[in-house]
């Protein structure tokens, strides 16, 4: 992939500007496509926990803002939001030519000078300020009076998003379904790529024998509804897994006791317990909306079928009936049934692998390079 990179020009200075830094989750899989791809590139973020992202990501000595000396950050970051503005402004991009922003918040509002390029790869436009407010920080999350004065900041934040929008030459969103919010939300057109996978990692193994547990790979966050997929677990009588941690650990390991279902909270694991997991699933759930979904596509990669609600970005990335089943309603007894529907459906392991393979890496790498250097030399 670096070779391709040298369709840049040498004179070129590129800079990568991403969120921040905490672990290697979707986001950070694309921003480490990008390190290979333009490894010469300054990397800036507003905040890094060093050794929390690969080697190739940490190769790059991401420089950060201010907030990286705000003690306790990686846990209280939220409540940091209305400093994002001011932080991702105080960056100066004056020497740079290229600007590529990995962007679901506030990078793609770097300031830049009038010749400089900027392509931002957008994840969504910002989901709290947005359409998500209740999900993050409504009155049964936080509280009556933090949820009172919050919302008019995340309104402003809201309106600091869109007037930035015109920041950004040319977007580039993970699905459809983000395309759609980014024209909704600010007005502007954006091209699809979808985010990577690697399917040489996460593939099939034949003689690892299928199980009858249920799985989720997810952060534990509340737009997931994973609490969804516990009452599904439950009502279906399919004992599930959930590899992951997050803010609503302990709520979801409240609800897990008091309902008696059969669920464990495995944590954060290794990618290789990740890749056994889904191998050994007899399906995996996504049971929130997602703007694309990177999990469901793994799992596809391993030829483990995916029950999925069939809104956002599964709606892309897994085929009613060939390689998952598609949950009309976001209830738990829709999960209920959509579960004992997988059941029933002879799926193909094989042509469910084929069609993850269509979200390689590689396909990743060469579409988002072109994008980029034609924008570069428009």
């Amino acid at each position: 992939m670096t070779g391709d990179a040298q369709q840049t020009p040498a004179a070129q200075k590129v800079v990568l500007v991403h969120d921040w830094l905490t672990g290697m989750r979707g986001g950070e899989k694309v921003l480490e496509v990008l390190c290979e791809a333009y490894p010469t590139a300054d990397l800036l973020t507003l905040f890094h926990v060093r050794g929390s992202v690969s080697p190739v990501i940490e190769r790059m000595r991401p420089r950060t803002s201010a907030l990286q000396n705000l003690p306790g950050i990686r846990r209280f970051y939220r409540y940091c939001l209305p400093l994002f503005p001011a932080a991702i402004e105080q960056f100066d991009l004056d020497r740079y030519d290229l600007i590529i922003s990995t962007s679901h918040c506030a990078a793609k509002a770097v300031v830049k000078t009038g010749r400089a390029r900027h392509v931002c790869y957008c994840f969504t436009p910002m989901r709290y300020a947005w359409d998500q407010f209740d999900a993050y920080f409504g009155e049964g999350r936080v509280g009556t009076t933090k949820s009172r004065l919050l919302r008019p900041v995340l309104a402003a934040l809201s309106r600091w998003d869109a007037a930035t929008a015109g920041r950004v030459d040319h977007y580039v969103a993970i699905s459809q379904h983000v395309a759609s919010r980014i024209r909704r939300y600010y007005n502007r057109h954006a091209d699809v790529i979808y985010p990577p996978v690697d399917t040489g990692f996460f593939s099939p193994d034949d003689t690892v024998a299928t199980e009858n547990f249920l799985l989720i790979v997810s952060a534990l966050a509340p737009y997931k509804r994973i609490d969804l997929a516990i009452e599904a677990s439950r009502l279906s009588g399919t004992p599930l897994r959930i590899i992951g941690d997050g803010p609503e650990r302990a709520a979801l390991t409240a609800l897990i006791e008091s309902t008696g279902a059969d669920v464990q909270l495995l944590g954060s694991v290794s990618n290789e317990e990740v890749r056994d997991s889904y191998r050994r699933a007899a399906a995996v759930m996504l049971p929130g909306e997602e703007d694309f979904g990177i999990a469901p596509v793994e799992a596809q990669a391993c030829g483990t079928p995916v029950i999925a609600l069939g809104r956002g970005g599964a709606l892309e990335t897994v085929i009613d009936g060939v390689t998952g089943v598609l949950v009309a309603e976001p209830t738990a007894q829709a999960f209920a049934a959509g579960i004992a529907r997988a059941r029933q459906l002879p799926f193909d392991r094989a042509a469910i692998r084929a069609h993850a393979v269509t979200f390689d890496r590689a396909v990743f790498s060469r579409a988002i390079q072109s994008t980029i250097e034609s924008v570069a030399h428009a």
